[in-house]
C-alpha cells in the first residue's frame, strides 16, 4: 500500500521546495539525496509509484529532520484590532449564513469531478462537450471517450459529483472541517485552543479523511508531538491550502467582527500550518465575517486582508487576483498561471489569487465557474468562492436543489445533516455570543 502525504521519501522533495522558499540552504541535502538514489521530483498526488528501500527511507527521514533544523523559526502573527463592520444589508444575517453553507457545498461539488486535473485538461473536457465557460455542475454527457481517457475524472468523486448522478452533497474534507469548526465553537466559543482542535481531530476525524499538512500534523500528534509543534515537524505542506478550508465558520459566528474571526482561525490553523498557510486561513475567516454584513465581494476580500500583513504573499496574491476583474477569462487565467504556475496545485498562494479573481464575478455561477476553470485546487477554491458569493448574492435554485438539503460526512452523528440544521446551529452560536 502506497500512502499519500506521509512517506519520508515522498515528503523530502516537497520539503526541499518549501525549505528553499523559506530561505534555507538546501543544496547539500539535495546532493546527498540524489547521490543515494533519491528523486527530487515531488509526487503531484502525494505518493511515488515505487517504494523506497529501507536505507533510502531512513536517509529521507534524517534529511527531513536536518531541514527542519535549518528552517527559520516561525512566529505567529499578531491579529490587529479591527473596527466592527456593519452595513445596510439587503440580505439578513440568517439568510446569509444558510446560503454561505449551501454555497460552500455547491462550489465544492462543482470542482470535485475535475480535482487534480490541470487547467489544460479541464479546458479540453469542458470545451469538447459545450460546457466552456462553466456555469453549471459538470457532466460527462458529450465528453468524447478519448478525452475522458486522457483526463480521467477524479476517481472518488465520479460516482457522486457529476451532474447526472448528484443526489445530496457527498462527503468532502472541505465540508467536514466546516462542520468540525462549528462543533468546536459550540463547545468552546472564543476560548478555543489549538489543543482543543487537535483533540477534536483525533476523536472525530478518520486519518484517511485528512490530507497534506493535516495528515502530517495528525501523524505528529499520534507520535506524541505537542499541538503547538505539530505543524513544524517534517511538514513540507505548511504553506498549502489546508488551513484555509477550515475557517469560514469562524467568520460566520462573528458577523462583521474580523478580529474575533481571525483569532479563532489562527488558533485552528497553527496546528498544521505556518506562514502563508496561516495567513490564508486568517484571510478567509475575516472575509467570511465581512461577507455577512457587506454587499460587494471585492470589498469583502479587501476587508479580510486587513487581518493579515499588507506585505505578505497572500496579500500580494489577492491584490493580483482582484486586479484582473476586467480581463477576459483566458487572459486572466494566463496572468495567474504565469505568476504562480510553479507552485503546487494545493498551495495557498496561487489558490488565494484565483479565489480573489473569482470573487470579482457579478453572479454566483460565473464566480464558482472561474474557481474551477482555473485548474488548481478546484473543489477548495470553489467552496470558498461559493461560500462568499452565496452569502452575498444567494445560491440559485439550480445549484441548491440537487444538494437536497443534506450532507454526507464521516463525522460521528452528523451524516446526512441538513444545511438548515447547520445554519440554525451557526446562528445559535452567534446569538449566544451576542448575549455574552
Amino acid at each position: 500500500m502506497r500512502l499519500t502525504w506521509v512517506q519520508p521519501e515522498d515528503l523530502l522533495p516537497h520539503q526541499l521546495v518549501q525549505s528553499a522558499a523559506e530561505g534555507a540552504d538546501v543544496e547539500d541535502v539535495t546532493t546527498r539525496w540524489l547521490t543515494a538514489g533519491g528523486s527530487v521530483e515531488a509526487p503531484v498526488s502525494g505518493a511515488s509509484a515505487t517504494p523506497a528501500t529501507p536505507e533510502l527511507r531512513t536517509l529521507a527521514r534524517q534529511l527531513l529532520e536536518e531541514l527542519d533544523e535549518r528552517t527559520p523559526a516561525w512566529t505567529a502573527p499578531e491579529i490587529p484590532d479591527l473596527p466592527l463592520l456593519s452595513g445596510d444589508s439587503f440580505r439578513g444575517v440568517e439568510r446569509r449564513v444558510l446560503d454561505g453553507w449551501v454555497g460552500r457545498a455547491a462550489g465544492n461539488l462543482l470542482g470535485k469531478p475535475v480535482e487534480k486535473i490541470p487547467r489544460v485538461g479541464i479546458r479540453e473536457i469542458l470545451g469538447s462537450s459545450g460546457q466552456w465557460p462553466l456555469r453549471q455542475y459538470v457532466t460527462a454527457v458529450g465528453v468524447p471517450d478519448e478525452v475522458q481517457a486522457r483526463w480521467p475524472w477524479n476517481r472518488r468523486s465520479k460516482p457522486t459529483s457529476l451532474r447526472e448522478v448528484i443526489s445530496g452533497m457527498p462527503e468532502d474534507d472541505d465540508l467536514n472541517f466546516a462542520i468540525l469548526a462549528l462543533q468546536l465553537v459550540e463547545k468552546h466559543g472564543d476560548d478555543l485552543t489549538t489543543e482543543d482542535v487537535a483533540q477534536a481531530w483525533l476523536n472525530d476525524l478518520p486519518a484517511g479523511r485528512v490530507f497534506t499538512a493535516e495528515r502530517v500534523a495528525y501523524r505528529n500528534l499520534l507520535d506524541g508531538v505537542p499541538p503547538e509543534s505539530a505543524a513544524l515537524v517534517r511538514n513540507p505542506f505548511r504553506w498549502w491550502i489546508g488551513a484555509q478550508i477550515r475557517t469560514d465558520v469562524y467568520g460566520w459566528v462573528h458577523p462583521g467582527d474580523r478580529t474575533a474571526a481571525a483569532r479563532l482561525a489562527l488558533t485552528d490553523a497553527r496546528l498544521s500550518h505556518t506562514g502563508a498557510g496561516v495567513d490564508g486561513a486568517i484571510w478567509v475567516a475575516a472575509m467570511s465575517a465581512a461577507a455577512l454584513v457587506l454587499d460587494d465581494p471585492r470589498e469583502i476580500a479587501l476587508a479580510g486582508l486587513e487581518a493579515i500583513a499588507a506585505d505578505s504573499e497572500i496579500a500580494r496574491a489577492v491584490h493580483l487576483g482582484l486586479s484582473l476583474a476586467d480581463k477576459e477569462l483566458d487572459d486572466a487565467l494566463d496572468v495567474l498561471h504565469a505568476e504562480y504556475g510553479h507552485l503546487h496545485w494545493v498551495h495557498a498562494i496561487n489558490n488565494s489569487a484565483l479565489t480573489a479573481y473569482a470573487l470579482t464575478a457579478s453572479d454566483f455561477a460565473t464566480g464558482v465557474g472561474r474557481a474551477v476553470m482555473g485548474g488548481w485546487d478546484t473543489d477548495s477554491v470553489g467552496a470558498t468562492v461559493g461560500a462568499v458569493l452565496g452569502a452575498v448574492l444567494g445560491v440559485p435554485a439550480e445549484w441548491s436543489e440537487p444538494l437536497d438539503n443534506r450532507l454526507a460526512t464521516s463525522l460521528p452523528g452528523m451524516n446526512q445533516v441538513s444545511f438548515d440544521e447547520l445554519a440554525a446551529r451557526t446562528l445559535a452560536v452567534v446569538k449566544e455570543d451576542r448575549r455574552g
